[in-house]
């Protein structure tokens, strides 16, 4: 099925930690997209780690994670994000980073970690890509 035609399939309610707010939706065949909106940083880490963790624990056919309206990312939201891959791909799912804000970009750019991760320019490619 097309991403477009996707439908959410139960999605959470949006938590929210000083400067970031979280929501985890499902699609119809059974992907996980994780939106993040605010600042990923040591402050708001628990909320982003508990989304991330959840949506692993819960075998989705491919995890999401879109960064689209991510202003900020530090170490610690980099560090969550490399740990979210390897625990997905010890699981037996795909790992992509959607619409990475220009704050992603340039930290993926300097650490390198752009090397390591699946970058798509929208939701909707990160669904439809090739698994």
């Amino acid at each position: 099925m097309p991403a477009q035609e996707t439908t959410v399939a139960s999605p959470s309610a949006p938590t929210t930690a000083t400067g970031l707010t979280v929501q985890v939706r499902r699609t119809a065949d059974g992907a996980a997209v994780c939106s993040l909106t605010g600042d990923l940083d040591v402050e708001t880490l628990t909320e982003a780690r508990t989304a991330l963790e959840g949506a692993t624990v819960s075998r989705p056919t491919l995890l999401v994670a879109d960064l689209e309206h991510v202003g900020f990312c530090d170490s610690s939201g980099l560090n969550l994000l490399l740990k979210t891959r390897m625990n997905a791909s010890t699981a037996g799912i795909p790992f992509r980073l959607a619409a990475p804000s220009h704050a992603i970009m340039r930290l993926l750019d300097i650490t390198g970690a752009n090397s390591v991760f699946s970058l798509h320019t929208s939701v909707d490619e990160a669904l439809s890509a090739p698994r």
